[in-house]
């Protein structure tokens, strides 16, 4: 079996993996929440609504004060929400095991033994600009 084939067939797992099932059901919940995709709707709007304020010559400071605290109100309801809550957690779970498996495939790519290769987090400082591989 060729590296893409092995490559395909852990997608595969990590696509049968609970963690995956779990953030792709809660993004379906998300998906059907008609009272939070109302939420995010507005949230671009008012987005929107700051932007072109802010670039106005003659903006009003009044205004964008408003705005803003409409804005970080529509946010908070967003955030609050019982299904955005979920996605949020699950996809937060989803993303350590994505980390994980990308520090465990770096490590091996600079030579570390495959069998005992692991990513540890708390090596990771966050910023993957500066970062010169999960070790």
């Amino acid at each position: 079996m060729d590296i893409i084939e092995v490559t395909r067939e852990l997608g595969r797992a990590l696509q049968a993996d609970e963690r995956y099932v779990a953030m792709v059901a809660a993004r379906k919940a998300s998906d059907e929440d008609q009272a939070l995709q109302e939420a995010i709707g507005e949230f671009n709007l008012k987005r929107m609504a700051i932007n072109n304020e802010a670039q106005k010559d003659d903006r009003n400071e009044e205004t964008i004060k408003r705005l803003n605290e409409e804005f970080r109100a529509v946010y908070q309801r967003i955030m609050e929400n019982e299904h955005m809550l979920r996605y949020n957690e699950a996809k937060n779970d989803f993303d350590a095991l994505l980390q994980r498996i990308t520090g465990i495939i770096g490590l091996c790519a600079d030579g570390e033994d495959p069998n005992t290769a692991d990513y540890d987090p708390a090596s990771c400082g966050g910023d993957c600009s500066s970062c010169g591989g999960c070790h």
